[in-house]
């Protein structure tokens, strides 16, 4: 990592909605396993150990990429927005998921989950300055309505609002804003990059906090329970986001954000493969219907700030 912190050179992001939206899909294949993994996990693993392990797993991975890319150091304004997107994907979103699915599966947790484009948006507008245009948000909302008639159909959905609803809800509020800021910092500072520094500077708070709880509950799991550690830490806290957010800086918040639209029914078809659950004519219908409003969120035109100048 260099030291010469006011060093940049000039590499502007480009903006390209064709290849943001190809990586924004690419970052939520990788996150439609989150769930089902953190729910494997957490049925052997402290949560508390499996939200702040991964991170600290990933926070190495990151150290060992700015190092080897010889990563000038973030501006003190953008250490600042690193705090935000840190407390949104690496500390706020594992630990509520963590927390809710100790109880939940991982499909109830795929309905809550289902607003998390939506708040996306709405956090694009609040923290990147974007300005979608009203078709956005009647495509958006016709996605989301989909999803939750395909989860309805299929049964995912069941019973009141429960306290693991609300961990999941805490969940998705955190995770759009570190979505959204995260997305806009790419636009300066480039996706893995943005991803690597906020591992980074969490890393004071998820050792200790990993530690803690390695210690009050000394983790043993089998093979399957650490597979599916491997994979949250690997790709679910690192790789994944190298591709959602590069995805995010050049096709735009609000719009490639709603490709997360998919990832209910995403998760639900790796149920299907891993756990043999039936896929029904509903979920195929539920897809196309999410794809097309995808498809015409993708010709909307709206506001988008010009990309800016990153570090190399």
């Amino acid at each position: 990592m260099n030291d010469k912190s006011s060093a940049t050179v000039r590499n502007a992001v480009t903006a390209d909605r064709t290849v943001g939206l190809a990586l924004g899909a690419l970052g939520v294949l990788a996150f439609s396993m989150s769930l089902p993994a953190t729910r494997v996990a957490v049925q052997q693993l402290d949560p508390w150990f499996v939200a702040f392990g991964r991170a600290v797993g990933a926070g190495l991975l990151a150290v060992a990429y700015l190092r080897f890319t010889a990563a000038p150091r973030p501006t003190r304004a953008q250490w600042r927005r690193l705090t935000v997107v840190a407390l949104g994907v690496v500390v706020g979103f594992p630990l509520f998921t963590s927390l809710a699915l100790i109880t939940q599966t991982s499909a109830h947790g795929a309905v809550v989950i289902t607003v998390l484009p939506a708040m996306t948006a709405v956090f694009a507008v609040l923290r990147a300055g974007e300005r979608p245009p009203a078709l956005f948000w009647v495509a958006s909302a016709g996605g989301l309505l989909a999803v939750l008639a395909f989860l309805g159909a299929s049964g995912a959905v069941r019973g009141a609002v429960a306290p693991p609803d609300l961990f999941l809800l805490a969940a998705v509020v955190l995770c759009g804003l570190g979505y959204a800021e995260g997305g806009a910092l790419a636009r300066e500072l480039g996706g893995a990059r943005t991803i690597c520094w906020a591992l980074l500077l969490s890393l004071p708070v998820t050792v200790p906090v990993t530690v803690v709880a390695a210690v009050a509950a000394p983790p043993h799991a089998d093979a399957v329970t650490w597979s599916a550690f491997g994979y949250l830490t690997a790709v679910s806290m690192f790789l994944g986001f190298f591709a959602w957010y590069a995805g995010l800086a050049r096709g735009g918040v609000a719009q490639v954000g709603q490709i997360q639209l998919a990832q209910p029914v995403l998760t639900l078809l790796w149920s299907a493969l891993l756990l043999g659950e039936a896929v029904t004519p509903a979920s195929i219908a539920a897809a196309l219907a999410v794809l097309a409003c995808v498809v015409l969120i993708q010709r909307t035109r709206g506001r988008t700030p010009a990309p800016v100048a990153k570090q190399a």
